[in-house]
């Protein structure tokens, strides 16, 4: 499995529009951040999660070739702004987009006119598969969700085979955890060092680091007050990865 890091950054961006601090004016590439979005490729199949406003510029760069699924966490603008930008990739085949039946809901106001009965032409072709907390196959690919809490919301990450992604979260329910053992990568959220009402700050993610025991872990979904790339990465521990955007690993 082969997993690319479309972005890392969390709603915002990284730079912040306006901002002129240490983060946002550093010459590092590794701080500078899109939001976050992933592309999984495993089994010759290529699977996003997510797909935020920067869709069109994360993929840019990259070989122009089929998405085979779209897996979605929650219904939040910088994690779906993109899905117009599918366009281009229905050439291949239609999207097959997998979220929950309240995404699903939130999608189908929000883009009405990729449901519509009668489509003008150039619209996404887009197919809404609405999944719960049970196990679901992508072109074959098992895919298990795990329930997380952003705060008070309910969002899904997902797990496939030895890879765990999950952002956005603040909380992970009890009774998931088991969903979570025997992980080679983890992928999850770090958003700052300050305390935040709905995401993990630094110091709540590696407590979840230490219980889910991950051979690796890469932190995403930062903002400019998680602090210089170069400074963080110091003084994690050897298993433990600020990710940056573009980015690319093997799942073993």
């Amino acid at each position: 499995m082969r997993i690319r890091f479309l972005g890392t950054g969390t709603s915002t961006g990284v730079p912040e529009i306006g901002c002129r601090c240490a983060v946002c004016t550093s010459g590092d590439s590794r701080d500078q951040r899109l939001r976050t979005s992933v592309r999984i490729t495993t089994g010759g199949k290529n699977i996003l999660i997510d797909c935020g406003p920067d869709f069109r510029q994360q993929m840019l760069p990259l070989h122009f070739e089929p998405i085979d699924g779209l897996l979605l966490t929650h219904e939040h603008y910088d994690h779906v702004g993109g899905i117009d930008d599918l366009r281009p990739f229905c050439k291949f085949n239609d999207i097959q987009i997998y979220a929950e039946q309240m995404v699903a809901d939130a999608l189908r106001q929000r883009i009405p006119y990729a449901f519509a009965e009668h489509k003008y032409p150039g619209v996404p072709i887009i197919e809404l598969n609405e999944i719960d907390s049970r196990p679901f196959r992508v072109e074959g690919i098992e895919v298990i969700p795990v329930r997380l809490m952003h705060a008070l919301l309910p969002i899904f990450g997902y797990r496939i085979a030895n890879f765990a992604y999950l952002t956005d979260l603040k909380t992970i329910p009890e009774e998931e955890f088991p969903k979570l053992q025997g992980l080679d990568v983890l992928v999850m959220n770090a958003l700052r060092i300050k305390e935040h009402i709905s995401h993990q700050n630094l110091e709540q993610a590696l407590e979840n680091v230490r219980r889910i025991g991950a051979k690796r872990t890469y932190f995403v979904h930062m903002s400019h007050h998680i602090g210089l790339h170069k400074d963080v990465q110091a003084i994690l521990p050897e298993n433990v990865f600020l990710a940056y955007d573009g980015l690319e690993i093997d799942s073993r």
